[in-house]
């Protein structure tokens, strides 16, 4: 699919699902809540820096399909929410008690956690050395954890002792979280790199099902993950100029460029900016996968009325 495609296809976004129902709205997804399970589709909406930002031709498609593809990949480490594939962008899923913590884990120093060290701060309680350079890879990759905010407020990022202290996780969870994070993330860099691609940082969301940990919400997609590809970062590092990337850090440049970090009045986005966006989601997702993408997505009208199929037959 070309640039040109996705013009044409720049009307034909999904915003929003309405059904005669309850719909919880996220940032991204829209959730209907069926006892047991949830129904979630994976909107074309964008944010970032924790705002709803405009909507972005097949990305709800692209973010569901790549979480699939990595939660094929995972399961062997641990088990994930979902039950049934409903859609190109919906999933009926188990409803797990979700632990309210945002786990990052970092294998390089870019992005906040640059931006950070630059003013001579922790990274969630992490004290780094000095004299460390941009896009330096860590020794070991970090686990730096945020606490989860209500939609529109910053989430903030929290040391993994105060975590247990506070009391919002225990010790003896927090353990089996950071240590499963680490081998989600050490299982997505070997596939990615297979790829030629590097798995830069990624966040994780876990929750609790019948007392069991699982992974839920979205795994290593361009939402949640940064991807640099492999044959230049060492000749970009050594000159200390960006790394080629694949994810939506583009966009969030963009913004900044436009003096948005979060607060105040959002930039109208121009639509070659959104067409690129859509571009480089689907880059991703044939990298990341090794397959060509060819839109699956239906209409609004008849992705409600599977939705409905399915709602019914709990209703039943």
């Amino acid at each position: 699919m070309d640039r040109n495609t996705l013009y044409g296809m720049l009307g034909q976004t999904v915003e929003s699902i309405n059904m005669d129902l309850p719909v919880i709205r996220g940032k991204v997804r829209d959730i209907i809540e069926l006892g047991s399970h949830l129904l979630i589709v994976t909107t074309d909406r964008i944010s970032a820096f924790d705002r709803v930002l405009s909507t972005i031709p097949c990305k709800g498609e692209v973010l569901n399909r790549i979480s699939l593809f990595w939660f094929g990949k995972t399961e062997d480490i641990i088990p994930n929410h979902v039950e049934r594939v409903v859609s190109a962008r919906s999933v009926l899923v188990r409803k797990c008690e979700l632990v309210p913590v945002e786990v990052v884990v970092r294998g390089y120093l870019t992005g906040s956690a640059w931006r950070d060290y630059r003013k001579g701060r922790d990274i969630s309680g992490i004290r780094l050395p000095d004299g460390m350079r941009f896009n330096e890879r860590f020794e070991e990759p970090l686990v730096t954890p945020s606490t989860k905010a209500e939609r529109g407020i910053h989430d903030e990022p929290i040391s993994e002792e105060r975590l247990v202290s506070e009391g919002i996780v225990t010790e003896e969870l927090w353990k089996k979280i950071r240590e499963t994070a680490l081998r989600l993330y050490r299982r997505g860099s070997e596939v990615a790199a297979g790829n030629g691609m590097i798995l830069v940082d990624t966040k994780y969301e876990f929750g609790l099902y019948e007392g069991e940990l699982m992974l839920v919400d979205e795994i290593h997609t361009p939402d949640s993950s940064r991807y640099w590809y492999m044959d230049t970062y060492d000749e970009l590092f050594e000159r200390g100029e960006p790394q080629r990337k694949l994810d939506k850090e583009y966009l969030r440049q963009w913004l900044i460029g436009k003096g948005f970090m979060g607060d105040g009045e959002i930039p109208q986005i121009p639509d070659e900016v959104r067409v690129e966006v859509a571009w480089r989601y689907i880059k991703a997702y044939e990298t990341v996968t090794g397959e060509e993408f060819r839109p699956e997505s239906r209409g609004v009208e008849e992705e409600v009325s599977l939705l409905q199929t399915v709602v019914n037959g709990f209703s039943m």
